[in-house]
């Protein structure tokens, strides 16, 4: 009895161990660049013989909202550690603390910066020459700029010398655009953000083309305060003023026709702030024939172009995406980015940084975002998974920054219709089992598309609820996300969901069309008549750290790439659909299929997916 007592005891230790190696494992590898600066730690040592300026004062003046600043500074006492960091707003000293502990003392600084490299980052010389210039790329933000030169490294900062500050011309300018399907198909939403609150200037859209003459819209606001977070840093050193979100609904838009619009602020003065000239084609009508081209992936992340915070290796694709995309929006008609935006995980600065780099894409084209572990899981707050990926952000800067057609933005699942597709996107971080609210929302979602008009039917969450070769889901022995697919998979089967996306984990994996584990089709690259089982594909190597795979060969798994990449779906027909795979490095095509097949393919009687049928004539 007691040799059963400890055995039963050892094996309880070693799976307790091993779940804290994935958990370590994971936290280790996606630590926000941010985080490693203890800036409440920071120690005043300011001196005369250390000195930093930049230039230039006015940044914006031909109307940019995105300048490169030089840096100048030196140090008689020079070493490897010290490192510059960018402030904004500009005055960053104690006295603008929050202490979510009223009882600690206050410290000298802090709020983290925005972006920082290190002094050596340009000059291998700098710790012999003692003096060097950086060269930083800023974005409007809303507020005024200064820099300071720090020593002792990220964990023990030691303030040296702060700079100038440094301002756009227009802090307060509208920018940043994200289109979004809105709830019907013929409604494009325009979201922006700006300095002006709705007392100071009235946000619209002023939109036309070139069968329809020029229009304005009005356009809503919300902003979130910093007891909207529910903890640290986005409570904390993380927080920062997002300013002011708008959201313009365009109505009864007329099928793929070119809209031009410009976002704009009608002032108390009686004048007019507006932004740049955007344009964008609107959705087909559903059903419609047309050439329909989607881009899917997850997990891409921001990154510096000016290779701040890059000593982190934080998310190292993420420019190659966003390059890639950009480079071939000409052929693109709609972004699905299912999960883990930004990585901001309670750096709130990050999100403006963020729509500032996919801004050539989201103004052009519906930049449609899920909800994942980075945007909404924090413990006690409703998430399904009670971690703190999300920095304290709990949900609130995601559900705010971007729109989606939910009937609730707070549960961040929604159905959308393009063309010939029907999306159906859910929330992984809100419960999806059987007898679920979710549950309800995704067989609805299934059922409700006419597939003689809407063929396409695809189904994306930010977790894995299909199947994943990830190493960390081997080690659980599950290949999914536990309990992922034991609800859903008759859902996928009994309506024909010809195709699952997720994200989470950073690499990118085809399955064969598969049922309970097993692969329903022996066909690989050339899918025809009924396909039997749903295609899962992971699409989670946007740009974040990559995810190594199980050493195991699992049988149902067609085809792996250890590398940054996206999906890009193409039909122009209710017959044919075309599958790629493509590589941000090089954007060429590594794994591709195809669907043909007609209406009757999609009604035929499949294992578990058969309707009833009687004898009665």
């Amino acid at each position: 009895m007691k040799s059963v007592f400890v055995y039963t005891l050892l094996l309880l230790l070693l799976l307790i161990l091993n779940l804290v190696s994935v958990l370590l494992a994971h936290s280790v590898t996606e630590e926000q660049p941010l985080s490693k600066i203890a800036i409440h730690k920071t120690t005043i040592s300011l001196k005369d013989s250390a000195s930093i300026k930049a230039s230039p004062l006015l940044l914006g003046l031909q109307g940019e909202d995105t300048e490169w600043v030089v840096v100048e500074f030196e140090n008689d006492e020079p070493s490897n550690d010290e490192w510059i960091g960018v402030f904004s707003p500009a005055k960053f000293n104690g006295s603008v603390c929050y202490m979510e502990n009223p009882k600690e003392q206050s410290p000298h600084i802090c709020t983290a910066p925005i972006k920082y490299q290190f002094a050596n980052f340009s000059n291998s010389e700098y710790a012999n020459s003692g003096k060097a210039s950086v060269k930083f790329q800023l974005i409007n933000q809303r507020a005024d700029f200064s820099f300071a030169l720090f020593g002792g490294g990220l964990s023990n900062p030691k303030l040296m010398a702060v700079s100038n500050s440094i301002s756009f011309v227009n802090p307060k300018a509208p920018l940043y655009p994200r289109l979004a399907q809105g709830k019907s198909w013929n409604e494009m939403t325009v979201t922006w953000t700006s300095g002006y609150n709705v007392d100071e200037a009235v946000p619209l859209i002023e939109w036309s083309s070139e069968i329809q003459s020029k229009m304005r819209s009005p356009a809503g606001t919300l902003t979130f305060h910093r007891n909207s977070m529910c903890g640290s840093p986005a409570r904390t050193v993380g927080w920062r003023d997002p300013g002011f979100i708008h959201t313009s609904f365009l109505k009864n838009l007329w099928p793929n026709i070119v809209y031009t619009y410009k976002m704009g602020h009608l002032l108390s003065n009686g004048s007019y702030v507006w932004s740049k000239t955007y344009s964008f084609r609107s959705s087909p009508y559903p059903g419609q024939y047309s050439l329909q081209r989607v881009i899917i992936f997850g997990d891409m992340g921001k990154a510096e172009r000016d290779g701040s915070n890059e000593y982190s290796n934080y998310q190292p694709g993420s420019l190659n995406t966003t390059d890639q995309l950009i480079k071939d929006l000409k052929n693109i008609d709609i972004v699905f980015h299912i999960g883990d935006i930004t990585y901001a995980n309670g750096y709130i600065s990050q999100w403006d940084q963020f729509t500032a780099q996919v801004e050539p894409i989201a103004s052009t084209v519906p930049y449609m975002v899920a909800s994942g572990n980075h945007e909404r899981d924090w413990p006690g707050s409703g998430s399904f998974y009670d971690t703190p990926d999300s920095g304290g952000e709990c949900g609130v800067v995601a559900e705010t920054m971007f729109y989606v057609p939910a009937e609730n933005r707070a549960k961040f699942w929604y159905s959308t219709d393009y063309g010939m597709f029907r999306f159906c996107i859910a929330d992984s971080e809100h419960d999806w089992r059987e007898g679920s609210e979710q549950y309800k929302f995704i067989e609805q979602c299934f059922a409700s598309v006419d597939r003689r008009k809407q063929p396409w039917l695809i189904f994306s969450a930010h977790r894995v609820l299909g199947y994943s070769s990830d190493k960390y889901y081997g080690l659980e022995g599950s290949f999914e996300e536990p309990m992922g697919r034991e609800s859903l998979q008759k859902l996928w089967q009994k309506y024909k969901v010809d195709i699952a996306f997720y994200g989470h984990v950073h690499n990118y994996e085809r399955s064969c069309p598969i049922y309970q584990n097993k692969c329903v089709n022996s066909e690989k690259s050339h899918y025809s008549g009924t396909v039997d089982g749903t295609i899962h594909v992971v699409v989670g190597g946007g740009g974040s750290h990559l995810s190594e795979f199980s050493t195991v060969n699992t049988s149902w798994s067609l085809y792996k790439d250890y590398d940054w990449g996206f999906v890009k779906l193409t039909s122009h027909n209710h017959s044919s659909l075309a599958f790629e795979y493509k590589k941000s490095s090089d954007g060429k095509v590594y794994d591709s299929f195809t669907i043909s097949r007609d209406y009757r393919d999609v009604l035929a009687c499949v294992h578990d997916g058969c309707q009833p049928t009687t004898m009665a004539s």
